[in-house]
């Protein structure tokens, strides 16, 4: 019998065994079954190469499926790390949905339902809300061009933001 078809041999007779030795490794049995596959590949080349002798082979197999699965592992953990990273980026970075004309509508529409409440709101709190909200500026910049403390300007606009969501709700209803 050859070196290739003795491998083959020690790999069928331990191949549950095997399996059950890459289980608790990589977490589930599909992965198992397929560090395995890959172990048999490895352990006993196809390519017509003459197999080397190896002292223990039985060893030198699970010593390849350990090794396959802790880098099935390490893989898994490496994957997850940059999904959640991706799930954390900026939400310019991650693809958006695209918009149908639909959403563009209903867009459009709440930005008239806010703008006519916001014409309700006294001047001072529109204007402090404008142009933080809308043009960017700091609490610090809308308290110097309005006139008013830091605190005042942060109250006008947390005032009118508050008149703006209960009217927004109330007439959701």
């Amino acid at each position: 019998m050859s070196s290739a078809d003795e491998r083959a041999e020690i790999f069928i007779q331990h191949r549950a065994a095997l399996v059950n030795f890459a289980l608790p490794i990589v977490g589930d049995r599909a992965r198992a079954e397929d560090v395995v596959q890959e172990a048999f590949l490895r352990f006993a080349p196809s390519n017509g190469a003459a197999a080397h002798p190896i002292k223990e082979p039985l060893f030198y197999l699970y010593r390849i499926v350990r090794n396959l699965a802790y880098d099935v592992t390490r893989k898994r953990a490496t994957e997850t790390r940059y999904s959640q990273d991706y799930s954390r980026s900026a939400f310019w970075i991650v693809p958006q949905e695209p918009r149908t004309p639909e959403d563009d509508l209903f867009l459009r529409e709440d930005i008239e339902r806010i703008d006519a409440i916001l014409e309700t709101v006294p001047a001072r709190a529109r204007e402090a809300v404008k142009m933080h909200r809308i043009a960017g500026y700091t609490l610090e910049e809308v308290a110097e061009q309005l006139d008013v403390s830091i605190n005042t300007a942060h109250r006008l606009i947390r005032e009118a933001l508050v008149e703006i969501a209960v009217a927004l709700a109330s007439s959701d209803t």
